[in-house]
């Protein structure tokens, strides 16, 4: 059995009377749906639907305070709590940093009962079984639970193998919609839901049935771009490189350009590397190139 930790995770609290009410008019999924021990992908945007920050929210049962857990980027912890505070209003809930708690992930085996807060990963059935746990110890309880530990990278090298992207490697944000960063591709937006902040553009985007730019699955064989250089098709731009590992890697892209120059055999590159792309089994989106394949 194998385990990582995930230092570039932090945990955020949410309690109180009004929880669900509260980050139910919010965020892009229905939380309000979520049982105890269950987790969603969502996010909290912009009002001009621009993703501002991304996070798992994980309901909590009475008998533990009820509400909600965020596992939220690390480097976001400060603003994403800062911001939800904006919006609290008079509302009765709490909006908690808690540094004593740590976020993993189970790389490989089992969880074992009544081991920390443990919950699937909602955006891909392969990105395994995430935990929260008391920060103080968490390594040795994982040793006394009979796992080995590993690196975060590990779980890095899964998740761009799986071609799920994640924010500031492969989008930036602030200048994301969650169509561009497949969060519509990978449950984290509910289009049933109702209001939420930023709904009225994203679901301008989703009835308009196409996003011209998407993060997409990239795979090379020589060399190894480094993330952040262009993406080009033929001589033209056509976004750019996010994270690689492994031969695989995310790219930001305008699909309708490199559609148009792979239908002209024009060469796709990074950093004047070679690169194809590899469509993943969650995308239900037309990729470029498909036309040509089939």
């Amino acid at each position: 059995m194998r385990a990582a930790l995930l230092p570039e995770r932090a945990v955020i609290r949410i309690t109180g009377e009004d929880a669900t009410h509260f980050l139910q008019g919010l965020v892009t999924s229905d939380v309000g749906a979520l049982t105890a021990g269950e987790a969603r992908f969502a996010a909290l945007l912009t009002p001009q639907g621009k993703i501002l920050f991304d996070f798992l929210v994980i309901a909590i049962t009475e008998d533990d305070g009820g509400g909600f857990v965020l596992d939220a980027p690390r480097a976001l912890e400060g603003d994403l709590a800062q911001r939800l505070g904006f919006y609290r209003l008079r509302a009765k809930v709490e909006i908690a940093r808690r540094p004593d708690l740590a976020v993993a992930v189970v790389l490989e085996g089992a969880v074992p009962a009544d081991f920390g807060l443990a919950y699937l990963d909602p955006r891909h059935g392969a990105l395994g079984t995430r935990i929260v746990l008391p920060t103080e110890g968490a390594a040795a309880a994982f040793r006394d639970a009979g796992f080995a530990l590993g690196e975060s990278e590990e779980w890095q090298k899964k998740r761009i193998a799986l071609g799920v992207p994640e924010g500031g490697q492969d989008f930036i944000y602030g200048d994301t919609f969650p169509h561009e960063a497949d969060m519509d591709q990978l449950g984290g937006v509910d289009f049933q839901k109702g209001c939420f902040i930023g709904q009225e553009v994203v679901s301008r985007m989703e009835h308009r049935g196409a996003a011209r730019t998407r993060v997409v699955p990239i795979a090379y064989e020589h060399g190894a771009p480094i993330g952040g250089v262009e993406v080009k098709i033929g001589e033209r731009a056509a976004g750019f490189l996010g994270s690689t590992a492994n031969g695989r890697g995310l790219a930001k892209i305008r699909l309708d350009r490199v559609e148009e120059g792979l239908a002209a055999n024009e060469r796709l590159s990074a950093g004047n590397i070679p690169i194809r792309l590899v469509k993943p089994d969650w995308a239900k989106f037309p990729f470029p190139g498909e036309s040509a394949k089939s």
